[in-house]
């Protein structure tokens, strides 16, 4: 019997690749999870790495591909784009592995060529077709005591809803190429505890295994996807259930510990110079709201003159075409002592300045009371709420991502790369950018 990867385990994969003990260094070893008496080890050396494909007496498929991202590379020269796992709503935008330099046509990689092909089964329009689908086991690589190599984290199954063409940029030269970049559908596991069996993809690597057999073992929301196709996929999706009220002990870091570090560093740094402090509320918006799989614009930060209320602006594109929208973000900033509770009667006041088709953004680094986010419920206001934890998470990560972990770095390249978009323009204007 095979063994279980967990969502958000995190599995000890040591370039030995010994299967035989269960755990290395405390954590459960990858290549005794995966491994098979009779196949090939489960690797996770490129970013994209596709099982070989079997042929049955049914029809050829290809097992699984089991993707890695590693996010200590994002940024670099070598790998310039950022992936986003957004794990609590069922979301992975993950960028192919064409880069710059490389003759080949894009799309022809071995990665792209995998992912691509899979996204062709995840697109089928008959059972037969989503049966012999690629399921994605995607990864993560993490750090553990300071060493950003030899560890994965398990971050669930997905398939491929959406494919695009995009030009990037990269290599010592900063030369432009064309990549791939994918969106990507975690699947809910509550069915199965919140795991998927091994047995499963073993079932898909044996040749002797028909599909319709090999589907038996496959998790529940698979199974489901299978039948009914991508229209499913909405009930489908991981979701994490989270509460609407936040508790204000939750909204702040631990006392002592880095984050609250942070946010103390942030509060000091914008002391005295609140109005810079939209620039960095501003980079933050954008980032959370591209990471949960939205088209986001940034537009522009307001002068201290003549604001109407508003701090920043941008705008979320919904859907393409004729199929498609955009809104107004009209965004507040506000920096506050940490320990500072934003109250309903603030926010309410950026709501006030919303006209229809618009939603509002507040950032501080202080926490929303529970009084005034029970009003935003009740009262449904379409305003997104980010907290001082949330602030400085993402600015760590940013700061992880391109300045080799120097938060003030990291601070400093926000303002200078905003500096020059402070106007006082109409925010509908952003809709003609």
């Amino acid at each position: 019997m095979g063994g279980k990867l967990r969502v958000g385990q995190v599995y000890r994969y040591a370039s030995g690749k010994d299967p035989k003990p269960a755990s290395l260094d405390g954590f459960p070893n990858f290549h005794h999870v995966t491994n098979s008496p009779v196949h090939k080890r489960a690797l996770l050396e490129a970013g994209i790495n596709g099982m070989a494909k079997v042929t049955t007496s049914d029809g050829t498929r290809r097992p699984a591909i089991l993707i890695r991202s590693s996010p200590w590379k994002a940024g670099t020269e070598q790998t310039p784009w950022h992936d986003v796992f957004d794990m609590d709503n069922g979301h992975v935008r993950y960028f192919g592995d064409h880069k710059a330099g490389l003759s080949a046509t894009p799309g022809t990689t071995t990665g792209n060529a995998a992912l691509l092909d899979a996204f062709t089964g995840h697109q089928g329009h008959t059972l037969e077709e989503r049966a012999i689908a690629a399921p994605l086991l995607l990864f993560r690589a993490v750090s553990q005591n300071g060493k950003p190599k030899g560890h994965v984290e398990f971050c669930g199954v997905g398939i491929v809803e959406r494919t695009e063409r995009l030009v990037q940029w990269g290599g010592r030269e900063h030369t432009t190429f064309v990549n791939y970049v994918y969106d990507i559908a975690l699947i809910d596991l509550t069915s199965e505890g919140d795991a998927v069996t091994w047995d499963w993809i073993e079932a898909r690597r044996d040749k002797g295994t028909s599909h319709a057999q090999a589907l038996e073992l496959a998790p529940r929301a698979w199974r489901e996807w299978v039948k009914h196709g991508s229209s499913a996929l909405p009930r489908l999706r991981r979701r994490v259930a989270q509460a609407q009220v936040t508790k204000v002990r939750d909204q702040r870091p631990q006392l002592g510990g880095s984050g609250a570090a942070d946010l103390e560093l942030v509060y000091r740094y914008f002391d005295g110079r609140k109005h810079d402090f939209e620039a960095v509320a501003a980079a933050v918006a954008a980032r959370l709201l591209r990471g949960a799989g939205h088209g986001y614009v940034e537009g522009w930060l307001t002068r201290r003159s003549g604001d109407g209320g508003a701090d920043f602006v941008g705008r979320l594109d919904l859907g393409t075409g004729l199929a498609g929208t955009s809104l107004v973000v009209l965004g507040q900033a506000k920096c506050v002592r940490p320990d500072t509770l934003i109250t309903a009667e603030q926010i309410a006041r950026v709501v006030a300045r919303l006209r229809r088709g618009w939603i509002g953004v507040y950032v501080t680094t202080g926490a929303y009371s529970e009084p005034a986010q029970t009003e935003m419920v009740e009262d449904q206001y379409p305003i997104i709420l980010i907290n001082g934890m949330s602030l400085v998470a993402e600015l760590r990560s940013m700061a992880r991502d391109d300045h080799g972990g120097d938060l003030a770095a990291c601070i400093e390249r926000v303002l200078s790369s905003r500096a020059s978009v402070v106007t006082n323009r109409r925010p509908e204007e952003i809709l003609l950018q």
